[in-house]
């Protein structure tokens, strides 16, 4: 059944069978180029139980890149939270969400698979998600963090039991929603900012009032249902036979919808606790 997520479009039909023989190519049982006919020897076909040489995905390389991924990210996290100082965590923010951004624009668009990028990704996420955690450590105390990773992982398994049990399909329908959704997520965002700068606070969506809280619940929602597009990602590319290192794709993208989430729920805390 052909795909309506843009991750596969560049697999085709891999792993779904051999190509057919060339134009030209002899056959089996038709005269040869001279007019003798062909020998047909048994003994020449290669073996069906011959390896390819080809490796396909399973789950468990995607548990597996996805594990080694995470645990990447909390190490530099932790490293970050514990070997750098408080002024100096803070500085670190904005060179990481730049590098961050730059690596996970090139990994998404040419779809890399190679396990240095996602881990140089992992690395740069690390960073930005230690230095977020201590500068609200300090201004909200260590409960919040603490809460914020709790209803993060809450959330993860949460929405993998839903997948995996089908009470929510993911069918095209959906997949057009959630993108919609992202995208307006995005330009909402970036409205606000520009208009931050000519009205104190913008359009109101993180000044931590009302509306605010409001917004983050609907990022929260949205960055929950991304989650069912990349367990289907996951489950489609396994159908699709897609070449083991596909898993180090599947680790980018779950990676990029986690810490999102856990970003919004930190910011979503801090507006709770304001109240």
């Amino acid at each position: 059944m052909p795909s309506s997520n843009p991750a596969f479009k560049g697999l085709g039909n891999a792993g779904y069978g051999q190509q057919s023989a060339a134009w030209g190519a002899p056959q089996y049982g038709a005269p040869g180029q001279y007019g003798a006919p062909a020998p047909h020897d048994p003994y020449a076909a290669p073996s069906p139980y011959a390896a390819t040489g080809t490796q396909y995905m399973t789950m468990d390389d995607v548990v597996t890149k996805t594990g080694l991924t995470f645990l990447v990210t909390v190490l530099a996290a932790a490293a970050t939270w514990m070997a750098v100082p408080d002024t100096t965590a803070i500085a670190l923010m904005f060179p990481a969400v730049i590098v961050g951004l730059v690596l996970g624009l090139v990994i998404s668009f040419k779809q890399i698979t190679n396990p240095v990028a996602t881990l140089a990704y992992a690395a740069t996420q690390g960073v930005l998600v230690g230095a977020v955690s201590e500068f609200y450590n300090d201004n909200f105390g260590g409960n919040l963090v603490t809460q914020a990773v709790i209803g993060t992982f809450g959330v993860f398994f949460g929405m993998l039991v839903v997948y995996k049990t089908g009470a929510i399909r993911v069918t095209p329908k959906l997949t057009r929603w959630i993108v919609g959704a992202l995208f307006g997520v995005l330009a909402l965002v970036i409205v606000n900012l520009v208009a931050s700068f000519f009205v104190d606070g913008g359009l109101g969506l993180r000044d931590g009032g009302p509306l605010a809280i409001v917004f983050s619940l609907v990022v929260i929602g949205v960055a929950a249902f991304s989650l069912l597009l990349d367990f289907d990602m996951a489950d489609e590319a396994i159908r699709r036979g897609a070449p083991a290192k596909f898993a180090w794709y599947i680790a980018f993208g779950l990676l990029v919808t986690v810490v999102w989430l856990y970003l919004e729920i930190l910011r979503l805390l801090s507006y709770l606790q304001n109240d």
